[in-house]
């Protein structure tokens, strides 16, 4: 039987495509792929770290439309990426000692620095502790686009790895206004930078309707976001205070 293959369209016989070299069996993004991806993802890298960041910064919401459509012989896994990046941008946020409270030592019971320490050692699983939370205002905003939950985490997933990718260009900056005034500033031109990237994404992603109401329902998103993280964020506080 021919089989037309997903990723480069051509057409072939037999279990993997003679072009490109990928699986005839594309499975379905949901929990087991998701599985499948926490299993093996994290321990086999191969080449396609810069062809993803590549594609996450030229047409992001396209690229990963079509990885959870098929297309996905050339990317480098969701998770693995995030986790790659996120644990380089810790080593140096830690090796660097970035310290983005300097003006804020002991506020409310908080230690200021023993926090900054503990984010920088944990930094990529908070990160991925973020990306349930983002999914959950996507999915609540965008449930109606033929998508299940695990495909808008794997969506989130390379959402994160862009923006830690733009953090990662940017450290340059972020190490110059460390332990400056100016820092605080440049931490919220970053905050607007995710949140634009967010929104091209989004708008890229969702092209069965119209980009002013995509960019709609990515903000609406965006507020669910803020409103469940600090709400955890608040709760955590309250706990360690008490404790």
């Amino acid at each position: 039987m021919e089989i037309t293959c997903k990723n480069c369209h051509q057409i072939y016989k037999g279990h993997y495509c003679n072009n490109c070299g990928q699986s005839a069996e594309t499975h379905k993004i949901n929990a087991h792929f998701l599985w499948h991806d926490i299993q093996h993802g994290l321990l086999h890298f191969d080449k396609g770290i810069l062809y993803s960041l590549k594609q996450l910064f030229t047409r992001p919401g396209d690229s990963v439309r079509e990885f959870i459509e098929g297309k996905r012989v050339r990317h480098f896994k969701p998770l693995s990426l995030v986790v790659v990046l996120a644990t380089f941008y810790g080593f140096m946020y830690h090796y660097f000692h970035i310290n983005l409270y300097p003006y804020n030592s002991d506020v409310s019971g908080i230690n200021y620095y023993e926090f900054n320490e503990w984010m920088s050692t944990h930094f990529s699983w908070i990160t991925i502790a973020t990306i349930p939370i983002y999914t959950i205002g996507t999915f609540i905003c965008f449930r109606k686009q033929g998508y299940n939950f695990v495909e808008f985490f794997v969506l989130n997933t390379f959402k994160a790895s862009q923006r830690l990718f733009a953090h990662l260009l940017t450290f340059p900056l972020l190490y110059y206004f460390n332990g400056k005034p100016e820092i605080t500033s440049f931490v919220k031109i970053l905050y607007v930078i995710d949140v634009l990237l967010i929104l091209w994404t989004n708008i890229q992603f969702f092209d069965r309707i119209s980009r002013i109401k995509a960019l709609y329902l990515s903000i609406l998103s965006h507020l669910i976001f803020l409103i469940i993280f600090y709400t955890i964020a608040v709760i955590i506080v309250l706990i360690i205070t008490k404790f």
